[in-house]
């Protein structure tokens, strides 16, 4: 039977996994590219294009515990600085263009710590960028409709939602902080 791009994605992770390595990484950096070549006649990917859905689940693994999400998103959509608590995760652009920004959070005296940008970079269509444990990065949408494609190591939601592990910023008076609980 043949696999649809999705599948054999999950397939090639699934054959990759293990503890957090360059090599684990490089090669879901990998796998997540070869997806972002996925024929848009695929069913799964016809209907993400055409349902354009904020977040849909995609795959989650039942063994290893990563997970694949799509997010569509306008022009304009920011999502301010964060980071993904204990996991690494890798974002993949099907279609639209992305900033990505990553930062470091500093310890300054007058406003506790504050965020310095390190670099921006343009994700085009078919590019992906990780971001390892601690990695602080915003996402802009600069050019929508935009698919991206989101791996995580684990799940995200207990992460940030039940374990309080993930730091998200918010400007105050031009500078990114941490926001209070």
């Amino acid at each position: 039977m043949t696999q649809n791009a999705l599948e054999t994605f999950v397939a090639r992770v699934r054959t990759s996994w293990g503890p957090l390595t360059t090599e684990v990484v490089a090669d879901c950096h990998a796998h997540l590219e070869a997806l972002l070549q996925a024929a848009p006649t695929e069913p799964w990917l016809a209907s993400l294009i055409e349902d354009r859905p904020a977040r849909r689940e995609l795959y989650r693994d039942p063994d290893h515990g990563f997970v694949l999400l799509a997010h569509a998103e306008d022009a304009g959509l920011y999502r301010s600085p964060h980071d993904h608590g204990r996991s690494w995760v890798l974002y993949g652009v099907q279609s639209g263009d992305m900033e990505m920004c990553t930062y470091a959070p500093i310890e300054a005296e007058d406003h506790g710590v504050r965020l310095v940008r390190r670099d921006a970079a343009q994700v085009f269509a078919g590019k992906a960028m990780a971001y390892l444990p601690g990695d602080v990065h915003d996402t802009r949408c600069v050019a929508g409709p935009a698919l991206l494609f989101r791996f995580t190591e684990r799940d995200l939601t207990k992460e940030d939602k039940e374990e309080g592990r993930v730091t998200r910023f918010v400007e105050r008076d031009g500078v990114w902080t941490i926001r209070a609980s």
